[in-house]
């Protein structure tokens, strides 16, 4: 049978600081090794969002998910514009794009009266993809030109 400290990986041994030593100290994850693990996270609870209006499934996870399909996927769109910014200052202006570009998707969408809460995120997935591809080959070219300039 496995004692307690096996089973947490914690012991009672402490150093004179108070930090524990030994084989059963507890080791945090640095913060670096969580964000992947967030954004994918993310861009799960995105995708399903996006599904579920597509799909027109009735759940009580379908308004909130959504809702942050439509502030995420323009505004990764709009981050991978933008090259030349600082992390923090790519993610609030990404935002500020983001709401503007679903703003715009609204705007046109009611005045040619086609206003359809499935169409409204075909047309911010659409936009986003297009946007998305505008940046990669934005990229694609920049690399195509150093290359031949070596």
């Amino acid at each position: 049978m496995q004692s307690f400290t096996d089973l947490t990986g914690l012991d009672d041994s402490t150093e004179p600081g108070g930090a524990r030593s030994g084989p059963g100290r507890c080791r945090r994850m640095p913060a670096a090794d969580s964000l992947p693990v967030t954004a994918g996270a993310a861009a799960v609870v995105a995708a399903v969002g996006g599904a579920l209006a597509l799909a027109d499934i009735a759940s009580p996870l379908r308004a909130p998910f959504t809702l942050f399909y439509l502030i995420v996927a323009p505004a990764c769109a709009v981050a991978a514009l933008l090259d030349g910014l600082d992390p923090l200052s790519r993610a609030v202006v990404a935002t500020g794009g983001a709401l503007a570009a679903d703003l715009l998707v609204a705007q046109v969408m009611l005045a040619l009266h086609a206003w359809s809460v499935r169409g409204g995120v075909a047309a911010v997935a659409g936009m986003s993809l297009l946007l998305f591809l505008l940046a990669q080959a934005r990229r694609h070219r920049g690399r195509a030109s150093r290359s031949r300039a070596s």
